[in-house]
């Protein structure tokens, strides 16, 4: 081609081709380049390694004043285990809110069965105890003047016990009976003199002329005669002065048990619950469920009644059932908690009866001398009683 482009680039190499000094000097700046070439690789392979070293040591230096947060592998558990290391202090968590606080609030847990109960009152009891102190405020029943009280010798000595002992004695003596009979039976006692040593000097007919007619009065002198050998063997004829020792004595209940550490020793231990207060309890629905004897109806009662009420509420209670809310026939009409009382007007007359002697029974027909009487038919009147017709023959 006759191009001087193409004439002048052929020149040119064939020029650096063919001189031999050239090619000496092409070959030498090739071998630099490459020795350069070689050394910046070299120097680019081996400055990363140096780098990581410095990194992996860096990492096990921090791994030693740092914890380790991921999740350890078998072997780190084990040098773990091996090692022992200080556990870091837990921060400050915010205070959880306690749910339970407001459910322990209506709750109370009986210590000696473990079960929680729900704290319960019968509703407007209040009303109904004020009421009764105004129904009893008079103190004029059998309770208030031949209670076991007021059956005890203040003369006689009490640093020897005499006067505990007779509060027993009069406790024992009423149950199952009216005040009347057991004040009449602790006056004979008293004038025989009534002492622990003297109860067991007296032979049991004697005895038990002293105290007749009081219920099971036969049963009640072996009582007495065997209480007041244990008395005055262990406790030189006093009474005991918890409610546990007075329960081990013969014919001693929970209910005379407490009234005796009640007017005895003045302490309050518990609720005396006898006939008048359980039944009364019941109708007047301050029990939590109807109760079948007392002494569930002192635990029942003893649940919720404030502890301050226990010694007043039995004189409250038997002297209100002996006026007022009677066995039978309870007088609902003059009662002030009629109108709140669950039971009230169910077996109650419409008036309470008028004072005076009892009712004389119906008029018995005699016969005239030297007759006889005879049934001679029997016919039903048009009311429809039963009509007797007696001839004389």
């Amino acid at each position: 081609m006759s191009s001087p482009f193409f004439t002048q680039s052929r020149t040119a190499t064939t020029r650096v081709t063919r001189s031999g000094g050239g090619q000496r000097s092409g070959g030498t700046l090739a071998a630099a380049l490459r020795s350069r070439l070689s050394g910046r690789q070299s120097e680019a392979n081996t400055a990363p390694s140096v780098e990581v070293k410095v990194e992996a040591e860096e990492e096990k230096v921090s791994e030693q004043e740092e914890p380790f947060t991921a999740a350890p592998s078998t072997g780190d558990k084990l040098l773990q285990q091996s090692t022992v290391q200080p556990k870091p202090e837990p921060e400050a968590s915010p205070p959880r809110r306690r749910r339970r606080l407001v459910k322990l609030e209506y709750e109370k847990e009986d210590v000696a069965s473990g079960i929680k109960t729900e704290d319960w009152e019968p509703p407007a009891w209040k009303r109904q105890l004020e009421f009764i102190r105004d129904m009893r405020s008079g103190r004029d029943a059998p309770v208030d003047k031949m209670g076991a009280e007021k059956c005890y010798d203040a003369g006689a000595p009490a640093h020897v016990g005499v006067r505990r002992f007779q509060v027993l004695v009069s406790l024992m003596l009423s149950s199952q009976t009216k005040d009347q009979v057991t004040a009449a039976a602790m006056q004979k006692l008293r004038t025989h003199g009534c002492t622990a040593q003297n109860v067991l000097a007296t032979d049991d007919k004697t005895l038990g002329e002293l105290i007749y007619p009081v219920g099971f009065w036969r049963n009640k002198v072996k009582y007495l005669k065997r209480t007041s050998a244990v008395l005055q063997e262990e406790f030189g004829g006093d009474i005991p002065n918890s409610v546990e020792g007075l329960v081990r004595l013969p014919g001693v209940g929970p209910k005379m048990a407490h009234l005796a550490m009640d007017i005895a020793w003045n302490q309050v231990s518990g609720i005396g619950v006898d006939t008048h207060v359980h039944r009364i309890s019941n109708r007047l629905g301050w029990l939590r469920k109807p109760t079948k004897n007392p002494e569930d109806t002192r635990k029942a009662l003893e649940e919720w009644l404030p502890r301050e009420l226990w010694s007043e509420i039995n004189w409250l209670l038997v002297g209100f059932g002996q006026q007022v809310c009677l066995p039978i026939s309870p007088l609902c009409s003059v009662c002030l908690n009629q109108f709140s009382c669950p039971s009230a007007h169910r077996s109650s007359p419409a008036k309470r009866p008028k004072s005076g002697p009892p009712r004389s029974p119906s008029p018995r027909i005699k016969a005239e001398p030297g007759r006889d009487q005879t049934i001679n038919q029997k016919t039903l009147s048009p009311t429809g009683q039963r009509r007797v017709i007696i001839c004389a023959i």
